[in-house]
């Protein structure tokens, strides 16, 4: 693995440990749709994933990440439709594809 995919998937990890700090142990969909600032917070790392994901699609396409075209996907509706943003697919995101990420992501770095 070259040291551009390593440095897309360090990335990846850090976004990870950002919304999982934002969120904090306690982790309510209430408390996350309630707060604006947040909700960009954790968007705004969805953006970086994705891509960091994308970027590592075009290098090698072959890298196994069970979620990446989704992600991709969320990346771009969270970037291109802004106004469109469901709080609820971004919450299930981090519920199902977060953790699964960041033991794919920790596999791979190592």
């Amino acid at each position: 693995m070259n040291d551009e995919i390593r440095k897309f998937l360090f990335d990846i990890q850090v976004s990870i440990d950002s919304i999982e700090k934002y969120l904090g142990d306690k982790r309510d969909f209430n408390v996350y749709k309630a707060n604006k600032m947040l909700r960009r917070a954790v968007e705004r790392e969805f953006e970086i994933i994705g891509e960091a994901l994308n970027c590592i699609d075009k290098i090698d396409s072959e890298i196994e990440i069970s979620s990446k075209r989704q992600i991709i996907g969320m990346r771009h509706r969270v970037i291109h439709g802004y106004d469109k943003i469901d709080d609820e697919l971004v919450w299930g995101t981090i519920v199902r594809h977060l953790p699964i990420l960041r033991s794919e992501v920790s596999r791979l770095i190592q």
